[in-house]
């Protein structure tokens, strides 16, 4: 019996045992249920999101293609100044929205732009007063015994692009550039720059300086090159480079078929490579006598730059990182480029 009662636990351990049972499930219950509120209320911030962003990407593309329209309309009419204005406008409208459309609708957009800008280039060729008709001053054939005078030089053939056009190229000569030379120093000031469309193209060993504010920039086919670019008002193409180091300031940055670069940016939307592999990327730092004027020229925010967000159209693991390209660590990048 003693052992019994030694064995049996007593009516008040009996009852403080139920007590603190009682206790945890409650507390399990509740912590389970704060739980589920809290996943409950996870995805209904998730649903209004998605309805927000689905509400914002309908507004943009609706004007876009108002203004996208417009656009086409002032090119048909021939009036290239407003229309030119109108696609500035429309290029800040895309790259005020990247934030929210998806990766294909920034495609769209962006292309979309590259035509306009090609169309604006072919119609101003186009529209460009032609040579008057004259009539020539016949040669005063030579006196007997007289040295006949040497003829002529021609003149230099205009700055043509290689095979094939980039993406946003008309299909005229361009504005201005270079193409084709080899180990040399070459530079444009803002004076030759101001608003052009620049083409640099099948250059090697070269280092270029462009102290001034384009409005666009090709960079095609080049190797082995320094590239140093003032504010550019709206789009840098960089397609078909290797081993080249480039300092851009933009609103728009697409790298194309590029490999083993390095890239100093300020871009005011988000820079897009595609068939790339080794680029990397730090923010922009180049600096000449002026710059602070090209930028008020430019239209750029200096107080706007995404240089470390780049979207690589051939990667699409959203939970892993690109391969494809990098970020220069900080004790690694150029501080002083003279």
């Amino acid at each position: 019996a003693e052992a019994a009662a030694v064995a049996a636990p007593s009516q008040p351990e009996v009852a403080a045992g139920s007590a603190a049972s009682a206790v945890v499930l409650p507390e399990r219950l509740q912590r389970r249920e704060a739980e589920r509120q809290q996943g409950v209320e996870r995805q209904r911030q998730k649903k209004e999101a998605q309805v927000v962003k689905e509400e914002q990407s309908e507004f943009f593309l609706a004007a876009f293609a108002r203004e996208r329209e417009a656009v086409e309309a002032l090119l048909a009419a021939g009036t290239l100044e407003e229309a030119a204005a109108r696609l500035q406008a429309l290029q800040k409208l895309l790259t005020g929205s990247v934030r929210f459309l998806a990766p294909y609708e920034v495609r769209q957009g962006q292309e979309t732009v590259a035509r306009l800008q090609g169309d604006l280039a072919a119609r101003r060729q186009q529209l460009q007063p032609k040579k008057k008709f004259a009539f020539r001053a016949l040669k005063k054939e030579a006196a007997p015994g007289s040295a006949p005078r040497p003829a002529e030089p021609p003149p230099p053939d205009p700055v043509a692009p290689g095979p094939g056009l980039a993406e946003g190229e008309s299909g005229g000569p361009p504005l201005c550039g270079f193409s084709g030379a080899q180990d040399e120093e070459l530079e444009l000031g803002p004076a030759e720059l101001l608003q052009r469309d620049v083409l640099l193209s099948e250059l090697r060993g070269c280092r270029v300086r462009l102290r001034g504010n384009p409005n666009t920039l090709r960079v095609r086919d080049c190797s082995g090159c320094t590239v140093l670019c003032g504010p550019v008002s709206t789009s840098v193409l960089v397609d078909g480079c290797s081993d080249c180091l480039l300092a851009l300031a933009c609103q728009q940055l697409r790298t194309h078929r590029t490999r083993d670069c390095r890239v100093y940016v300020q871009v005011t939307s988000r820079a897009v490579i595609e068939a790339c592999s080794e680029v990397s990327f730090a923010p922009y730092s180049w600096s000449y006598p002026g710059i602070e004027r090209d930028f008020e020229s430019s239209g750029l925010d200096r107080n706007s730059n995404n240089w470390n967000l780049v979207d690589d159209f051939d990667w699409l693991a959203a939970d892993r990182p690109s391969p494809n390209w990098s970020l220069i660590p900080e004790q690694e990048r150029i501080t002083c480029w003279d």
